[in-house]
């Protein structure tokens, strides 16, 4: 949405796809900004499938719009780079500054390069929003209207929802959450990982962890903070025992306060920090989360 602010367009609508609709839009309709919700109730959509999704934000499209929007989220890379296929045209990723209604910033080479690209004006544009690159929409002093669309759209039936299986956490989600404690391979084990969590717990904290953790089975694939991860842009961001590669960097460049916490004085991660602090970090990490209190 303040993506889509800087666009400076006449109206904002939002789509919303679902089985029930009606939570969803309300909550959609109180986000600042918002001209319109309209929303799409289908059976086909109780469970986001792209493959279902995409033929909707395709036809939704059609009635009128320049730009089409959503995050770069996994589920966003999925579905949108479909529904430019079936518009015709060509899609940009990863937003991070808008330039003008068809310019654009984005990120290259794993965040080594920004460059401004810029589309053709005269065809819908379709595009994935690095959402740590923008703050979050403040919330509407009045609700926006929301309005039933019915789409006359063929939904694909080869692809069907199974079962959903995921993990389950009482700390905070680590794509929206405030403070993040991260930790690397140095870490050793899964079980040297506890002093991570028990830092983020002090903390109110959630937990990620950097490509090579994650390769090593320290901590499962979903807490991957990074350029093939998560993409997060928290208060404080506590790295402990990361090095610093360019591919992690580029999923913490917006975080407000950095952090770092290693051993190796060199390591690249300090060229970014604000503060660190260099030691052991199975002997620093637990006199900081003791000191906390």
């Amino acid at each position: 949405m303040s993506c889509a602010k800087e666009l400076q367009a006449d109206a904002i609508d939002v789509l919303v796809l679902a089985a029930d609709p009606a939570a969803v839009a309300a909550d959609a309709a109180k986000i600042d900004g918002v001209s319109k919700v309209l929303a799409v109730a289908r059976s086909e959509n109780a469970h986001p499938l792209a493959s279902v999704y995409a033929p909707q934000v395709a036809a939704a499209a059609k009635n009128g719009y320049t730009h089409v929007l959503a995050p770069s989220t996994t589920f966003g890379k999925d579905v949108l780079p479909r529904a430019a296929a079936l518009l015709g045209v060509a899609q940009v990723s990863d937003l991070s500054a808008v330039e003008g209604p068809h310019a654009f910033k984005r990120p290259i080479y794993a965040g080594n390069a920004i460059v401004t690209v810029e589309a053709p004006a005269g065809q819908v544009l379709v595009a994935t929003v690095r959402t740590a690159s923008f703050a979050a929409a403040a919330d509407a002093t009045a609700a926006a209207p929301v309005e039933a669309l019915a789409l006359d759209v063929a939904l694909p039936a080869h692809t069907r929802f199974i079962e959903l299986a995921q993990g389950k956490s009482d700390r905070p989600d680590l794509q929206s959450a405030g403070r993040v404690v991260s930790g690397g391979r140095a870490l050793g084990s899964s079980d040297g990982f506890g002093i991570i969590y028990a830092l983020a717990d002090r903390l109110g904290a959630a937990v990620g962890a950097s490509r090579a953790a994650v390769d090593a089975g320290y901590v499962p694939s979903d807490l991957q903070v990074g350029q093939t991860g998560k993409i997060i842009a928290p208060d404080l961001y506590i790295a402990v025992g990361i090095s610093g590669a360019i591919q992690h960097l580029t999923g913490i460049k917006d975080a407000g306060t950095i952090v770092a916490i290693n051993k190796d004085a060199e390591a690249p991660i300090f060229e970014i920090a604000d503060y660190g602090l260099v030691g052991d970090l199975f002997k620093l990490v637990p006199e900081l989360t003791d000191a906390l209190g």
